[in-house]
């Protein structure tokens, strides 16, 4: 069964939705991807919601533009965490969607990455399941080390060849 649900409102989110769910798979973790609009079949998204929980669901990453809803509504009907995605928005570049997902009221939090922050969805919700989970635990130490390991690799690769040859 799958452990995270990734709903965003529209396909074209799907390039940011997708790097969640590509973090997930490194990790192995099961997800279910679906797209539901708050907003145009509310009916739909709240039975979504709703019966996440029943489904094993354990975290929902839920992706929004510009209004925003989605995440604040996962929250306000999901008792566990939700992290909300802020889409980038042509109007204001994403800024109102962040400002929709961070200020929901007391008592329906929702956890908020930057905006178009699809991987580091994927990997708080990741940190959130290792909690109970030695195993995902470790995967997530060795997922730091080898992003260290690329930094040291990078460095010692400006200092082999210095910065005006670093990209040739």
């Amino acid at each position: 069964m799958a452990k995270v649900g990734i709903v965003m409102g529209s396909d074209s989110d799907m390039p940011v939705m997708s790097k969640a769910a590509d973090i997930l798979e490194k990790f192995g973790i099961e997800y279910e991807m679906k797209i539901i609009s708050a907003h145009r079949e509310p009916d739909v998204f709240f039975e979504y919601a709703k019966s996440a929980e029943e489904r094993d669901i354990k975290v929902i990453i839920a992706g929004a533009g510009m209004a925003a809803h989605l995440p604040g509504m996962c929250a306000a009907i999901f008792p566990m965490p939700v992290i909300g995605i802020p889409m980038h928005t042509t109007s204001l570049g994403g800024r109102d969607s962040l400002y929709s997902i961070v200020q929901m009221p007391t008592g329906i939090p929702v956890a908020t990455v930057a905006i178009n922050g699809g991987a580091n969805a994927g990997i708080l919700a990741a940190k959130i399941l290792a909690v109970s989970d030695p195993k995902l635990l470790e995967k997530l130490k060795d997922y730091s080390r080898e992003m260290e390991q690329q930094v040291k690799e990078k460095d010692e690769k400006l200092q082999n060849v210095g910065y005006k040859n670093y990209g040739k």
